[in-house]
């Protein structure tokens, strides 16, 4: 690749901003434009969601930008979540863009709340790119863990994994979070037998715990060509961005695919970030994996091929996960105990890794994963880069 990430922004993680997506998206970008060490005018490309509701025409007013000569959006957001750091890659490559901001604005929890039933009267969702919820609303698995639960249970019925081994994955997470001042749960740790006593959402699979925080606040990135990274105070460059959308996956389920205890979008990213590069699996020093419902946490695991299909449970177990384990994972306390910025917020945690400026910093970290179901990064030091 010759694009690198040259700055990072965000709001804080709140419960209530008080203020609208398109404000939450002005300030994120302006920090991150900041932290770069440029100007709202040199902004040229803009990349988000086709969920994000901020208006481009109003943002870009807002910000100041002079000329956009690239805009985009990544369908949904959620497993697509790095598909933002491939589209601005791809304006970069062609000319199209100079420096490229890539944002996600959100009030998932004093807004529309993400976790709650929703149900519409037409069977597709253009803006979304589900189209499984036709069959399943009837049923009434009409919220996001509902949905998952399905997958979660045939992994579970698979692997023989229970929620007690989700719950060590949480704890883990917890960890992470109770040192991070930016996360939802900060100085809030939790053991394994208060993960056990949390509520059922969807018995056997999910419980309170094991759900990401709805948020609301805004996570944004400058991504510009390798060859200008240099001239900015910290670039991290993005030595490989990939997407592997599969027959008959979409986006909300994945229920039309043959085997819901596979992931298999992820088997298919990892052939392209890992098999297709030459980066191995053991380069990397710190992964950031989404996080949405612990159980997927597991799942991309195998399917990205840090242990084999049914062995994530002694994985986590083994404490790969934490600060001395051969993967330390989410050390932002992850979408389950910083905030849920829709994955992008992951993203930021990586470039502070290869940075050094971590909260839960993880020694020498030089290559840092970033991934979301079908989409990822991988992520480098400059001096690691070839």
């Amino acid at each position: 690749m010759t694009a690198a990430i040259v700055g990072i922004g965000q709001t804080e993680y709140s419960k209530s901003a008080g203020r609208s997506e398109t404000l939450l998206a002005g300030e994120a970008i302006l920090a991150a434009v900041a932290d770069a060490g440029l100007k709202p005018e040199q902004v040229d490309g803009i990349v988000s969601y086709t969920i994000d509701p901020v208006e481009e025409t109003e943002l870009v007013r807002a910000l100041g930008a002079r000329e956009i000569g690239w805009s985009s959006r990544v369908p949904y957001g959620g497993g697509g979540s790095q598909g933002v750091l491939l589209h601005a890659a791809a304006a970069l490559a062609v000319g199209a863009a100079d420096v490229v901001v890539a944002y996600r604005a959100i009030k998932a929890r004093s807004g529309s709340r993400f976790g709650a039933a929703q149900l519409s009267g037409r069977p597709t969702s253009a803006h979304s790119g589900s189209t499984a919820m036709q069959w399943s609303n009837p049923f009434g698995v009409i919220t996001p863990a509902s949905w998952m639960s399905l997958n979660a249970v045939r992994y579970m019925h698979a692997s023989g994994a229970t929620n007690e081994d989700f719950g060590r994955a949480v704890v883990q997470l917890r960890a992470y979070a109770a040192t991070n001042p930016a996360a939802h749960f900060y100085g809030r740790p939790i053991t394994l037998e208060d993960h056990q006593a949390s509520r059922w959402i969807a018995e056997p699979a999910i419980r309170l715990f094991d759900c990401c925080q709805e948020t609301d606040g805004a996570a944004a990135l400058v991504i510009t060509r390798a060859d200008r990274a240099g001239d900015t105070p910290a670039p991290v460059a993005i030595a490989a961005a990939a997407g592997a959308g599969l027959f008959e996956e979409e986006i909300g389920s994945n229920h039309y695919r043959p085997d819901l205890a596979v992931m298999d979008g992820s088997v298919a990213l990892a052939k392209r970030l890992f098999d297709a590069t030459g980066i191995a699996r053991d380069d990397v020093d710190v992964a950031l994996v989404y996080d949405a419902f612990s159980p997927i946490l597991l799942m991309q695991l195998e399917a990205l091929g840090f242990c084999g299909f049914g062995e994530a449970k002694d994985f986590v177990a083994d404490g790969h996960l934490g600060p001395e384990g051969s993967l330390p994972c989410n050390t932002n306390g992850g979408l389950i105990g910083e905030g849920y910025i829709h994955g992008l917020n992951l993203t930021l945690e990586a470039v502070r890794q290869l940075r050094g400026t971590a909260v839960n910093q993880v020694p020498d970290a030089w290559t840092a994963l970033v991934t979301a179901s079908r989409t990822g990064v991988v992520l480098q030091h400059p001096d690691a880069a070839p």
